[in-house]
């Protein structure tokens, strides 16, 4: 154990769990290291928390010396975090770890996990990097670019089918008949698909815009993400992302979800908080505007964080 190795971040090499956790060290002020966990078949076809020697699996991730402090984010990360915790190493679960809670030092998870206890910190919010100083920063970078469209400015983020809800061509053609018009009456439609999105979805969608003046991200040159969280007058959704929305609710722009064919209990959970905070509504086809301010609970996770492991 090396009290002066920076902190170390296990998970999935998943851009969802991976800035969740550089999130919360980076608004906690840690300059922490991230190694991806990939193991192996066969352990690759089951849950790590069944996994008999879940060290020996991931070891190749594991530096040498480990740090006094170790992150992880989903339930990979949990199932490694519960067995490297012992007296010269702190652990930190992002994400309920599914497993006993006693294992780990603290764990942060949102309110739909609807898991508690006295290491546990809550948050209504997935952790997230959005920053307003991140944000600024974008939106000057990008800010040129993005010039030639029109105001008020609506800015579309799309995931994708996630095993409960469907983001198909029919749920897409409805979407983007609602953004045609939305551009027909004189506003801008910026939209960023994700690597969850069908490429016969951002096809449809960029076939109906981009002829209108609509502007459709393709994966090419750099990620303009944060641009468009930043530039937005009015930010769209799909339903099926927490962190999407999470992030958006960090901006100064009023947020609506996307509602998608299927069913969660959890984001069922996530979606009626948010609604209940005033940050979010549903998208009903039409642009619309009200007083906001950013909702965000990563920096107070991150204080809380400090204060219980004396940072």
């Amino acid at each position: 154990m090396s009290q002066d190795t920076a902190p170390l971040i296990l998970s999935e090499n998943l851009m969802g769990l991976r800035s969740q956790a550089l999130g919360l060290t980076e608004a906690a002020g840690l300059n922490a290291e991230f190694r991806p966990l990939t193991p192996a078949p066969p352990w690759s076809w089951f849950p790590a928390r069944f996994w008999p020697r879940p060290l020996s699996v991931v070891a190749e991730a594991l530096p040498s010396p480990l740090p006094d402090l170790i992150f992880g984010c989903g339930g990979m990360a949990g199932a490694i975090l519960a067995a490297l915790r012992d007296p010269g190493h702190r652990v930190v679960q992002i994400q309920n770890p599914r497993m006993d809670i006693r294992r780990f030092d603290l764990i942060v998870a949102n309110e739909h996990d609807e898991l508690t206890g006295p290491n546990v910190i809550v948050t209504r919010t997935a952790l997230h990097r959005v920053t307003p100083t991140r944000l600024a920063e974008e939106a000057d970078r990008w800010g040129e670019r993005f010039a030639h469209l029109p105001r008020p400015l609506v800015s579309v983020l799309l995931g994708g089918n996630n095993g409960r809800y469907r983001l198909d061509l029919a749920v897409a053609g409805r979407l983007a008949a609602d953004l045609a018009k939305l551009v027909k009456a004189g506003a801008g439609v910026m939209v960023t698909p994700s690597r969850r999105t069908d490429p016969a979805v951002t096809a449809l969608i960029a076939e109906a815009l981009k002829p209108l003046g609509g502007w459709v991200w393709d994966f090419t040159g750099d990620n303009p993400y944060f641009a468009m969280l930043s530039l937005a007058d009015l930010i769209l959704v799909t339903q099926d992302s927490v962190s999407m929305i999470s992030e958006a609710a960090a901006t100064t722009a009023p947020v609506m979800f996307v509602p998608l064919p299927g069913r969660s209990r959890r984001q069922g959970l996530f979606i009626k908080t948010m609604q209940g905070t005033g940050r979010v509504r549903p998208f009903e086809g039409q642009f619309t505007q009200w007083p906001v301010t950013p909702l965000d609970d990563t920096p107070l996770a991150a204080h809380e964080m400090r204060r219980r492991l004396g940072l």
